[in-house]
């Protein structure tokens, strides 16, 4: 069975799970959506007139579809008739943009709104799970790493999460870079230690766990008492000066208390605290402030050179730069103000990234309505502004010279992939520029749990959105060939009705799986379509060799050879990404294996087992008293399980 991946159907978007299209909020029910369909391919791109005067002045989403249903475009109006119209009044050059889109169009669906605001969300949504080809797609949007404090729990936790809830807890962040966020995290758990567990009310314990042992909890299941519990607050309070941006006063704290705790003679107290002052210091010459302020803002810059844009947003905490974030986009359909609004809408799709305030260079399409419901997803007010004067223009200034940069740095690994492709076709005599190059991976152990991995690399770089699992469907025993020649049917079949070959395929391993690869290339009629290379290492004293079809030799390059490097590098990627998915499908076995067979545990009280001690492992090792612990298990079914997992 093929990964989620591979799966590609379209639905109607109607039909749609209600709660995704909520975006967070109930805004309406399906009953309030209407669907108009049903006009030919409009290669004059004209719409039929009945169909324009069954279309309301109402606001609502409109998506063009192509062949097969396949989504090209999904926009939104404030009047479905007058946007709609507009298309159809079209007249532009034949090489535009909007009239390549439109004469890819066969078939036009509009979903009626009862408000413009319903109608942001639900584009934004569609946007979100179509993808379709002519909206921006950033294509590394995803939830950025933030620190959670829990100053709503009796004993707090500093945690990492990716998704910020209305739970009472502090939120710091996002960063834009994870090494960034594991960095401040060290320091806060190494310079002021609280509890690591994951329960929400502490469990008293007889005797502390290890981190009290080694000294990085204060154990406060174990000695939950006064003197604890103020130094416990207080290291709470010191951790949240930390994240708010005041290294600064919180120095100055510290120094009045570590002059206390010499003049006390408490030395080895002082020389704890010299420590903690040294690290703060260390962190405080690492950042940059560039605002007189402590509020939370993000910067975005936009610059435009032909048909390309370059995106830089600057991510200012508490008045310090704490990360940055840069998009480019080849060849993106709108004008500056519509590309805008629609970063805005996928940047902050979830609002989990909010800040108070949002600067821009231009104003986007729907700034209000942007605005407002900005506002709505954070529970607090959200500025969006388009500063023209005073310091604020600098912050503006400054994103806009990153948006700039990215054309350099975009120039610069152009040239260095059209050096190497054409390096490649050089060296492996290929018929056509590697552009689209994949790679496949076959892992299983004694034909168990099989999957065929492959990953896509495009010009020098990985394309996520290309890589597939592929569970082995007709395959029995360990057969590595016949895997391979059923993943890779599987693939080329469809990469021939989608008209999706890549220009290269590189088959880990020599001329026997190479071999396999043509023979299935054949039967599909696609063997001059594709350039295939084998590359092997036969034995571990010999370097690694590249079989090429037709070839009686294979082709033997330097160890540091960049075109040898490169397949490596892709080969690798193909086993790292197999190993993964492997591991996960054996841990997902050896958990229902061993849990899902005990007498009266089901998925729920598995669940709880392992929540509450962590792993299987724990759960092997534990007692039958701290099984009974465990909500919903109670201490009858906990002696089960005991003797369950360890029989006699």
């Amino acid at each position: 069975m093929s990964g989620p991946q591979e799966n590609h159907s379209r639905e109607n978007p109607c039909h749609t799970d209600q709660r995704e299209l909520q975006c967070g909020q109930r805004f309406c029910r399906s009953t309030y959506f209407t669907i108009i369909r049903g006009f030919s391919p409009f290669a004059t791109l004209m719409f039929p007139v009945d169909f324009l005067q069954t279309t309301p002045h109402s606001p609502g989403v409109y998506l063009m579809l192509g062949k097969k249903s396949v989504i090209l475009y999904v926009g939104k109006a404030k009047d479905l008739h007058k946007r709609l119209a507009s298309y159809a009044r079209f007249s532009g050059a034949e090489h535009n943009k909007t009239a390549v889109m439109l004469a890819r169009v066969e078939r036009v669906e509009t979903i009626i709104t009862r408000t413009e605001k319903e109608a942001l969300i639900l584009e934004a949504s569609l946007i979100k799970r179509h993808k379709p080809r002519y909206n921006i797609i950033l294509r590394d949007d995803k939830s950025y790493p933030m620190i959670k404090v829990t100053v709503q729990e009796e004993w707090p936790r500093v945690q990492m999460t990716r998704r910020r809830k209305k739970d009472g807890a502090r939120y710091f962040g996002p960063y834009a870079s994870a090494s960034s966020m594991w960095a401040t995290l060290k320091l806060i758990t190494t310079l002021f230690p609280l509890r690591r567990c994951r329960d929400e009310v502490l469990r008293p314990r007889k005797r502390p766990c290890l981190n009290g042992q080694m000294k990085h909890c204060l154990a406060p299941c174990v000695n939950p008492g006064p003197k604890v519990r103020a130094t416990y607050r207080e290291h709470v309070d010191k951790i949240l000066m930390i994240l708010e941006g005041r290294n600064t006063d919180l120095v100055a704290r510290l120094g009045q208390q570590m002059r206390q705790a010499s003049e006390a003679l408490e030395f080895e107290k002082a020389g704890q605290i010299r420590d903690q002052i040294q690290a703060l210091e260390r962190t405080l010459e690492r950042q940059v402030v560039i605002a007189g302020h402590v509020k939370d803002q993000d910067v975005f810059g936009l610059i435009r050179k032909g048909a390309a844009v370059g995106i830089a947003i600057l991510f200012i905490r508490s008045g310090i730069v704490s990360g940055s974030r840069t998009y480019f986009l080849e060849d993106p359909y709108g004008d500056d103000q519509a590309l805008l609004a629609q970063v805005l809408q996928q940047y902050y799709f979830d609002g989990g990234n909010l800040p108070q305030e949002i600067l821009l260079s231009i104003a986007p399409d729907d700034l209000d309505l942007l605005a407002e419901h900005f506002g709505e997803m954070s529970d607090a007010k959200v500025t969006i502004s388009i500063p023209q004067r005073g310091d604020r223009t600098q912050l503006i200034a400054m994103a806009q010279a990153n948006a700039e940069q990215i054309f350099a740095e975009q120039g610069r690994k152009e040239r260095s992939w059209l050096s190497l492709s054409q390096a490649m076709r050089q060296k492996l005599h290929l018929n056509r520029l590697p552009d689209r190059i994949e790679c496949l991976d076959i892992s299983n152990i004694s034909g168990r749990q099989a999957v065929g991995s492959l990953v896509c690399f495009r010009q020098g770089h990985p394309g996520t959105d290309g890589y597939r699992h592929y569970k082995i469907k007709t395959v029995s025993g360990p057969d590595d060939y016949a895997m391979m020649g059923e993943v890779l049917e599987r693939r080329l079949s469809r990469g021939v009705r989608e008209d999706n070959l890549p220009d290269l395929f590189v088959v880990d391993g020599g001329r026997g799986q190479l071999g396999m690869a043509l023979q299935v290339a054949k039967d599909l009629g696609i063997t001059d379509d594709v350039d295939w290379i084998g590359i092997a290492k036969e034995r571990e004293d010999e370097g690694e060799k590249l079989y090429k079809p037709g070839r009686k030799n294979p082709i033997i390059l330097p160890s540091h050879d960049p075109v040898l490097l490169y397949l490596m590098r892709i080969r690798d990627e193909a086993h790292r990404y197999g190993i993964t998915f492997h591991r996960k499908l054996r841990g997902q076995s050896s958990l229902r294996s061993e849990l899902d067979a005990i007498p009266g545990v089901g998925p729920s009280r598995k669940r709880a087992l392992l929540r509450h001690l962590g792993s299987l492992r724990q759960v092997k090792a534990a007692s039958p008293d701290q099984l009974a612990e465990v909500s919903g298990i109670g201490p009858e079914l906990a002696g089960e399980i005991h003797a369950f997992l360890h029989p006699k």
